[in-house]
C-alpha cells in the first residue's frame, strides 16, 4: 500500500510543481504536512493518506485523471472537494446548518477527519496568510472545525485549534491566561505534592496500584469557562483537576470497589464539598462515562477537583466509546449522531471498516447554495420554485424558472447538495393551481394558496361589481335564494368562486339575467293561477349581499522597601488592574498588567524579580493614562456620540484623533483618557462598545 501513497504523490507534486504557498515555500509541503498528521497523529490507513495528495491535486486542475485509483479513494477526495468549497458567513446562527453539510457532503464518514487534519496544519501555520484569508479561516475553525474535532473524540486536535483560535482572536486574554498559568505552574506543583503525601501510605497499605495525573485545562478552554460562568481567571475552579488513574483487572465489581476507597481515603484526609460530587459510576452518562469527580479543600482552604477512574475508565473516557460530546451538551441531532459514532468507530479500528459498511449520512435534507453564496437547507425533492419561495415569498410568485450551476432549468426542475441557484422572474408573472403538485415546502404551498386565494378575491370582487351594475341596468334583483339555487345549478361551491367566475366569464351573464326573468315568470304565473283577479306582485327581495501610583502596596517587599514604583509605558496599568511588580535594577519597582505582552519573558527569564502587588482599597484623587483603539463605521455622527458617551463618566480626554480608512469604509480612532479605575474604564469601554457604529473596540 506504500506503492499507492507513492503513486498519489507523485501526481501531486507534478500537478503542483509551480505552486507556492503565503510564505513562499512550494504548496507540496501543506499535502505533506496533513499526510503526517493523517498517519502519525491520527492513524488512518493508506487510502486516506493518498486521498489527501489527490485532493490538493485535482482541486486545483480538475482536468487530471485519477479513475487508477481504487473507488474509495476516489470517493475520499470527491467528498474533500466538495467541503473546500464551503464558506460560511459570519453568523453563528449558521454553524449547525454548515456542519450537516460538511456531513452531507462526506459519503465516506472518514472525509471528515481528512478535513479536520487539513484545517489543523493550516492552523498551525496562520501567520503566513494575509489578515482577510485569516479572518475568514480562524471563522470556519471556530464554527465548525473544533465542534466536529471535539464530538469525533479528537481532543488533542480540538484543543490545538482552540488555542490558536484564541491566541489571534483575544491576544491579550491568551496572554493574560497563559501567564497565569505560567505563574502558577509551580504553585499547581506544589499543591499536588502536598495533597498526595498523606495518601501515599494509606493507599500502599491497601495495595492500590494508581498513577497520579494532573490535568491543566487549556487557555482556550479555561476562556470558555469564563466566560460561561461570569468568572475571572480565579474563579475557575477546575483550572487542573488530580485524576487518580488505578491499575486493576477490567471487572466492574472491582473496579467500582477500588474507586469507592480511593474517594473514601481522600475525602477523610480532606473536607469534602458534597454538592459537587459526581457519581458516574453507579450511573454512567448515557454515552458510557464513567469517573467519581469530587471537590475537597486542601490545607490552605483551596478548592482542588480530584477526578477517581480505572485504566480501562480512563481509556475510553479519553479515545473510547464514551460519546464525548453529550457529556459536553453540544447541539447534535440523533441521526448524525449515529452517523458521527461510526466514524469514531473507522477511528479506533482503522483497517477494520470498509466504506460498504458505514451508514450513510442523513439523507432528508439538501443543502443549496444562493449566486453570493448563502446556504439554503430544503428538503430533499425540493424544486427550483421551493427554493424561490425560501429565498422570499416575492421572489416565488414571479419565479418564471431559474439557473443551476450556470444551466437554464425549468420551474419544476428538482435540486441536489451542492447546487447553485439563480432565480429567474417576470412582473406579469403569478401562480397557478399547477404550481401546488410541483411544490414540497410547506411555506412555498401556504404562499401559492395565499396568492390564488388573493387572487380569487380580487376577482370576485370585480365580478361583484360587475353583476351590481348589470342588476341595476337590467331594473332587476337577485334575492339570496335564488343566487344560492344559480350557484348550486352550476356546481360552485360557495358564492366567491362564483363571482370570480362572472369576472373571468367563465359564467355568462347572461344566463344569471335568463334565470331571474324564468324566475319572475314562474311566480307571476302561479299568482295568476291562485288569483286570477288580482294584479301580480313580486316577492319583497332581500337584495344581492355576498361575502363578502499612591494607590499601590507592595507586599513582602520588606528587603525593597526603599525603592520607588512606576506605571510601565508598555501597558500603562489604571486602578484595579490585575497587576505585578517587576524589580529593575536602576528604576525601582515597575508595575504591568499580567496581560502585557511583556509579562511572559519576565516571568520566565526573571522569576526571582517578579513582586506580588495588590491595590489600596481605593483610589486616590489622581488619575491614570491610558490609551482606546475604536474601529467605526464611516458615519460622521459617530464621533460626537462617542465624545457624548465619554462625557458621562469621571474621565479626562486628553487627545482624540480620527484617520479615515475609505477602503475599509471605517474611521480609526486613537483616544488617550485619564482615568481614576479600572471600573471607570471598564465603563466607558462598554458603553462606547454598545454604540450602533461601533463595530470594535480595545484597550491599548
Amino acid at each position: 500500500m506504500d506503492n499507492l501513497i507513492q503513486q498519489a504523490r507523485s501526481l501531486a507534486a507534478e500537478a503542483l510543481r509551480d505552486e507556492v504557498r503565503w510564505d513562499g515555500s512550494p504548496f507540496i509541503t501543506h499535502p505533506d504536512n496533513v499526510a503526517r498528521i493523517v498517519e502519525d497523529e491520527i492513524g488512518l490507513p493508506d487510502v486516506c493518506v493518498a486521498a489527501v495528495y489527490l485532493h490538493e491535486a485535482t482541486r486545483r486542475h480538475r482536468d487530471i485523471d485519477i479513475s487508477a485509483f481504487p473507488q474509495d479513494v476516489r470517493t475520499l477526495v470527491d467528498g474533500l472537494n466538495k467541503i473546500s468549497t464551503i464558506k460560511p458567513r459570519d453568523t453563528r446562527l449558521e454553524a449547525e446548518n454548515y456542519k450537516r453539510l460538511i456531513v452531507q457532503y462526506s459519503t465516506d464518514p472518514r472525509v471528515i477527519v481528512l478535513k479536520i487534519a487539513d484545517r489543523l496544519e493550516v492552523m498551525r501555520g496562520l501567520s503566513m496568510f494575509p489578515k482577510t484569508s485569516r479572518d475568514q479561516k480562524l471563522l470556519e475553525t471556530q464554527m465548525l472545525y473544533m465542534p466536529l474535532a471535539h464530538q469525533l473524540g479528537l481532543y488533542n486536535i480540538n484543543n490545538e485549534l482552540g488555542n490558536i483560535w484564541f491566541r489571534y482572536a483575544d491576544p491579550e486574554q491568551y496572554r493574560a491566561i497563559t501567564n497565569k498559568l505560567k505563574a502558577t505552574e509551580k504553585d499547581r506543583e506544589q499543591i499536588m505534592a502536598g495533597f498526595i503525601e498523606p495518601l501515599k501510605k494509606k493507599l500502599s497499605d491497601a495495595g492500590i496500584v494508581y498513577k497520579l495525573k494532573v490535568r491543566t485545562k487549556s487557555a482556550y478552554s479555561i476562556w470558555r469557562k469564563m466566560q460561561v460562568q461570569k468568572v475571572p481567571f480565579e474563579g475557575v475552579y477546575d483550572v487542573f483537576a488530580i485524576r487518580f488513574i488505578i491499575d486493576c483487572e477490567d471487572d466492574p465489581v472491582v473496579e467500582k470497589d477500588l474507586c469507592w476507597k480511593v474517594f473514601s481515603y481522600v475525602t477523610e484526609e480532606y473536607e469534602s464539598d458534597t454538592t459537587r460530587l459526581r457519581d458516574w459510576l453507579t450511573n454512567p452518562r448515557p454515552n458510557g462515562y464513567e469517573s467519581l469527580h469530587i471537590t475537597v479543600k486542601n490545607r490552605s482552604g483551596q478548592a482542588l477537583e480530584v477526578q477517581i477512574r480505572t485504566k480501562r475508565m480512563d481509556l475510553e473516557a479519553e479515545s473510547g466509546t464514551a460519546a464525548h460530546w453529550a457529556y459536553k451538551g453540544i447541539r447534535h441531532e440523533a441521526a448524525i449522531d449515529r452517523w458521527l459514532q461510526s466514524v469514531r468507530d473507522a477511528l479506533e479500528h482503522p483497517f477494520d471498516a470498509s466504506p460498504e459498511d458505514m451508514p450513510a449520512p442523513p439523507d432528508k435534507e439538501i443543502f443549496v447554495f444562493t449566486p453570493s453564496g448563502e446556504l439554503r437547507i430544503l428538503p430533499v425533492g425540493a424544486s427550483v420554485l421551493d427554493f424561490a419561495f425560501n429565498i422570499h415569498s416575492g421572489l416565488g410568485c414571479r419565479c418564471t424558472g431559474g439557473k443551476v450551476n450556470g444551466k437554464a432549468v425549468p420551474i419544476r426542475e428538482k435540486l441536489k447538495t451542492g447546487d447553485v441557484v439563480e432565480i429567474l422572474t417576470r412582473k406579469d408573472q403569478r401562480p397557478n393551481r399547477d404550481w401546488l403538485g410541483w411544490v414540497v415546502t410547506s411555506k412555498a404551498r401556504t404562499k401559492i394558496k395565499q396568492e390564488l386565494d388573493a387572487d380569487e378575491r380580487k376577482a370576485a370582487s370585480e365580478g361583484r361589481a360587475l353583476l351590481e351594475r348589470r342588476l341595476r341596468n337590467w331594473k332587476l334583483e337577485l334575492p339570496d335564494e335564488w343566487m344560492m339555487e344559480f350557484i348550486k345549478a352550476h356546481k360552485y361551491a360557495s358564492i366567491l368562486p362564483f363571482l370570480a367566475a362572472l369576472s373571468r366569464e367563465e359564467v355568462d351573464i347572461n344566463d344569471v339575467k335568463a334565470f331571474i326573468q324564468g324566475k319572475l315568470a314562474a311566480q307571476q304565473e302561479r299568482n295568476t293561477q291562485a288569483a286570477p283577479e288580482a294584479v301580480p306582485e313580486a316577492p319583497a327581495p332581500r337584495g344581492f349581499t355576498g361575502t363578502g501610583s499612591d494607590d499601590i502596596l507592595v507586599l513582602n517587599a520588606k528587603n525593597v522597601k526603599g525603592l520607588d514604583y512606576k506605571m510601565s509605558k508598555c501597558c500603562n496599568p489604571v486602578f484595579g488592574d490585575d497587576v505585578f511588580g517587576f524589580v529593575t535594577r536602576t528604576e525601582g519597582i515597575k508595575i504591568h498588567r499580567i496581560s502585557c505582552p511583556n509579562a511572559a519573558r519576565l516571568i520566565e527569564r526573571y522569576p526571582y524579580r517578579i513582586q506580588k502587588v495588590v491595590w489600596q482599597e481605593t483610589a486616590s484623587t489622581g488619575g491614570f493614562q491610558c490609551t482606546l483603539s475604536v474601529i467605526a463605521e464611516l458615519d460622521h455622527p459617530v464621533l460626537s456620540a462617542i465624545m457624548d458617551v465619554i462625557g458621562q463618566f469621571k474621565v479626562s480626554m486628553r487627545s482624540f484623533n480620527v484617520k479615515e480608512n475609505l477602503r475599509a469604509g471605517t474611521y480609526e480612532i486613537t483616544i488617550r483618557l485619564l482615568v481614576p479605575s479600572s471600573a471607570e474604564l471598564d465603563k466607558v469601554l462598554s458603553q462606547v462598545g454598545a454604540l450602533r457604529q461601533v463595530i470594535k473596540i480595545r484597550r491599548v
